[in-house]
């Protein structure tokens, strides 16, 4: 059992699969970073100094100065703006992830076309196999 453990963990996609967990942790913090410090601030500015973290609808029906002062009180709250914040969030990142898709096919494909191209230039060698029947046929011919 051992073994067959050890073979499964082996494969490339279970390490190609663990190391894409480990590079999509560390690339979330990356973009958290960039939306919360760089992106929301802008868009605060434009909006006029709104921030989508502090809007929110209490279900009790008062008014609260901010969320955690609602939220220290017990009331229920429907946290829009972190849900709007979410779906910023969610944008950036699949068009990052986008992104860095196109460029990993862009180099891929050029890779492939250089490939293809020295193939095609480089003439094709026959199989060891075919190349002795070639010559067992050539000195059948000149021993006929």
């Amino acid at each position: 059992m051992f073994k067959e453990f050890k073979a499964f963990i082996a494969r490339g996609n279970v390490i190609d699969m663990a190391v894409g967990i480990i590079m999509g942790a560390a690339f979330t913090a990356i973009v958290n970073s960039m939306v919360g410090d760089l992106i929301m601030p802008v868009i605060g500015v434009l909006t006029s100094g709104v921030d989508f973290a502090d809007k929110f609808v209490a279900l009790d029906g008062n008014s609260y100065v901010n969320l955690k002062a609602a939220k220290d009180a017990g009331v229920s709250v429907v946290s829009y703006g972190i849900f709007i914040n979410a779906v910023i969030n969610f944008v950036i990142i699949s068009f990052v992830v986008f992104m860095l898709v196109k460029g990993v096919n862009k180099i891929k494909d050029a890779a492939e076309k250089e490939e293809k191209a020295k193939q095609d230039a480089a003439p094709a060698t026959p199989p060891a196999d075919v190349v002795l029947l070639s010559e067992i046929r050539d000195i059948l011919k000149k021993s006929a």
